[in-house]
């Protein structure tokens, strides 16, 4: 755990200005201000993204301000210029556009670090990258939920490793929907796909014999299957 918590400081300490900012703007969560801060705190250029980011904890901001030698009362000037803001849909809108346009220029090391510890709308983006290894990661992401991996087990560009990752994951596979969305795909392999055809309640397995798209070899077990549940 020492090793797993000292490379993730490492990544945060490398990471460019950019994915930092990124981060900042849709968060997985709060521990990534503080990830940041720890492990940035030789560099007054993140520094000062921290104090000045409106989705900077108060605690945090604080902490970064005193490292960078500013006053207590710049800290409460970055809060009441937050809490000032309006339009508040249009701007998240708006950031969501912007974080589309940035990630599209970042390298393949950069998204990575990005998949591993963006929020909703990040993951939202990397899960469709062409890089299998970014979208692995994404999977990675301890924040993704069980509605995020459905969407992406039903999605025929997800690649074939991914969906194999999804199937090897006892709490995700557990889940009904996520196994109906792995048959229902047509780009499942073949070897993911036939052992799930048991845990198929009737009514979806009539369905997905006449679904042309999906292979034929997993067509014709379902048909075995269903005459077998018939006798």
């Amino acid at each position: 755990m020492a090793d797993e918590k000292r490379l993730i400081g490492l990544d945060l300490a490398e990471a460019s200005e950019e994915v930092v900012r990124i981060l900042m703007d849709d968060p997985s969560g709060d521990v990534v201000f503080h990830d940041i801060l720890d492990a940035n705190r030789h560099r007054p250029d993140i520094l000062r993204l921290l104090h000045e980011h409106p989705n900077t904890p108060r605690e945090v901001a604080a902490e970064a301000a005193s490292a960078l030698s500013l006053p207590a009362e710049a800290v409460s000037a970055v809060e009441a210029e937050a809490e000032g803001e309006t339009g508040e849909q249009e701007a998240k809108l708006q950031r969501r556009e912007s974080i589309v346009q940035r990630i599209q220029r970042l390298s393949v090391g950069q998204k990575i670090q990005l998949a591993m510890r963006g929020g909703k709308d990040v993951r939202n983006v990397l899960i469709r990258d062409p890089n299998r290894e970014v979208v692995i990661k994404v999977l990675e992401n301890p924040k993704i939920t069980e509605n995020e991996v459905e969407m992406i087990a039903r999605n025929p560009s997800t690649p074939d490793d991914a969906l194999r990752y999804i199937s090897k994951k006892k709490d995700w596979i557990r889940r009904y929907n996520v196994v109906l969305s792995l048959a229902s795909n047509p780009k499942t392999p073949i070897g993911v796909s036939m052992p799930l055809i048991p845990r198929l309640r009737l009514h979806d397995l009539v369905i997905l014999e006449k679904n042309k798209n999906i292979p034929e070899a997993v067509r014709n077990s379902i048909k075995r299957y269903l005459k077998l549940r018939k006798q």
